[in-house]
Order: C-alpha cells, then sequence, then structure tokens
C-alpha cells in the first residue's frame, strides 16, 4: 500500500471513528437526557430510543412504543409479527413471517402464501405493508389491499391486526387510506414536527407529505387497528 492510500484509510478510520462517536452522544443524549413524551389516542409514551436503525431519528419512535405496548398486554396469546422488526428489540415468543429477511425463527413467505394452522388473537405490522406489492417485479399496486384482507382472515374471533405505515411512500397505499378502503380500520395519524418530534394529527395534516424529505424517513404515519368481530 502506497503511503497516498495509508493516509487515506488513516482519515477513513479517524472519520468513522468521530461518527460513531458522535452518533453514540446524539443516542445517550435522547437516552438519558430527553424526557419528553408524545400523545397517542390521550395516553402519552415515551419515544423509543434504540442504537438498531436509530430508532430517534425516524418513525420506529413512536410506532415501536404504541404497538409494542399492545403486545406486551397480550404475550399470552396467539401473536403474528408481519415484517421482522421487534425481534431487534425485544426477546418474546411469537410468530415471524417476512418474505426476504433471513433470520433465526422468521417464516420466509409471501403474506399472501401464509395459511397456518391456527388463528391468532393479535397480528402487527411495523412499516412492512408500503412494500407489498409496491417493491416487487412485477409490482402490484392493489396487493397491499388483498394482504390486509387476507390478514383479516387470519384473526380469530375478536383478534386485532395493528399495523403502520409511512405515508408518502406507496402512492396507491396513501390512496386506500385517504379513500378509508382498509377493510373498516379504525385509522389514527401522527406528523413529525421536527427529527425527533412528533404529534397526533388529522390525515389532511399528513395526506402529501413526501418521504424522506426534510428529516429523511417518514414525516407522517398512519396506524390501523382493525377488529375481527
Amino acid at each position: 500500500m502506497t503511503s497516498i492510500n495509508k493516509t487515506s484509510s488513516i482519515r477513513t478510520l479517524a472519520g468513522n471513528s468521530f461518527n460513531n462517536f458522535l452518533l453514540l452522544v446524539d443516542y445517550l443524549n435522547h437516552k438519558y437526557m430527553h424526557t419528553e413524551c408524545f400523545t397517542f389516542d390521550g395516553n402519552p409514551y415515551n419515544y423509543f430510543v434504540h442504537k438498531y436503525n436509530t430508532t430517534w431519528k425516524c418513525e420506529r419512535a413512536v410506532e415501536i412504543p404504541i404497538i409494542w405496548g399492545l403486545v406486551s398486554q397480550n404475550m399470552n396469546k396467539n401473536i403474528l409479527e408481519v415484517g421482522n422488526v421487534l425481534s431487534y428489540y425485544f426477546n418474546f415468543q411469537h410468530d415471524i413471517i417476512d418474505k426476504y429477511e433471513q433470520a433465526a425463527g422468521v417464516i420466509n413467505v409471501d403474506v399472501l402464501d401464509f395459511v397456518p394452522d391456527k388463528k391468532y388473537d393479535l397480528i402487527v405490522s411495523i412499516s412492512t405493508l408500503e412494500h407489498v406489492g409496491w417493491d416487487e417485479t412485477p409490482k402490484e399496486p392493489m396487493k397491499v389491499l388483498q394482504s390486509i384482507h387476507h390478514l383479516k382472515s387470519l384473526l380469530s374471533v375478536g383478534g386485532l391486526l395493528i399495523f403502520s405505515v409511512p405515508l408518502g411512500y406507496n402512492l396507491c397505499l396513501d390512496e386506500i387510506i385517504r379513500r378509508k378502503a382498509t377493510e373498516s380500520a379504525q385509522l389514527y395519524h401522527l406528523k413529525r414536527i421536527g427529527i425527533d418530534r412528533w404529534v397526533q394529527a388529522e390525515f389532511q395534516d399528513i395526506d402529501g407529505l413526501t418521504y424522506g424529505s426534510p428529516w429523511g424517513a417518514a414525516q407522517g404515519i398512519t396506524i390501523a387497528f382493525i377488529k375481527n368481530i
């Protein structure tokens, strides 16, 4: 290796180390110094802060505490997760399907092809359904709606499906939500008002927001609750 290449490598390592240090400081600051909460459906929640996926900088900050709150209340029931997310942050027994991600305990199957031999009391999905049909080849824009219908059919009587999706990513899904065509879902919406702050909002407050700008990832999310009555 030439001296120029060595110098470049040293600078890169130094830059990475400094960036990692800044990330650690930011993480510790949000973990232990920021005590603000957000409100959802009249209840206060702590923002979720974790180093994996720097949750305080994206929609995970609010999605996970809301959905985990329901999961933690139903640990003794049959739970299915669509999209492998919660296992990165919590250790508990539940079924997980994810078409692409290879991980221990994860069933690699398309959501529409999943036909279990039991019904579920709770099905959850965190920022996953917006990819269904949209990020596939060939693209099938209405596949997400078919998937929501299918997931509802997997619920036990009285069972609950709850999923969160970002606005501005899957335009077909945005239109489905706009028209409230999601299997009689009860819809809630959250709007990002800063890099690490969210407030509950009406759909018109987030309708048309772009995905990614200005703070990265979602600027608005919808959380849907569908009960099998």
